[in-house]
């Protein structure tokens, strides 16, 4: 098993590491009730998905 001759520079392993933050999800809006929902999911607000009702939601 092949194994490294040095070791790994602080620089070399934080060029490495530079795409490993987190990104921000994109918020879609829903056409039902304008709240920000993430895209593809049922709106917790109102529960609506593809212009149906899916849940009850957390509308009191």
């Amino acid at each position: 098993m092949a194994l490294p001759k040095r070791r790994h520079s602080h620089q070399r392993t934080h060029k490495r590491r530079s795409h490993d933050a987190l990104k921000v999800e994109g918020l879609s809006v829903c056409p039902n009730c304008k709240e920000p929902k993430l895209p593809h999911r049922v709106c917790r607000n109102c529960g609506y998905y593809a212009g149906r009702q899916v849940t009850t939601g957390n509308e009191e």
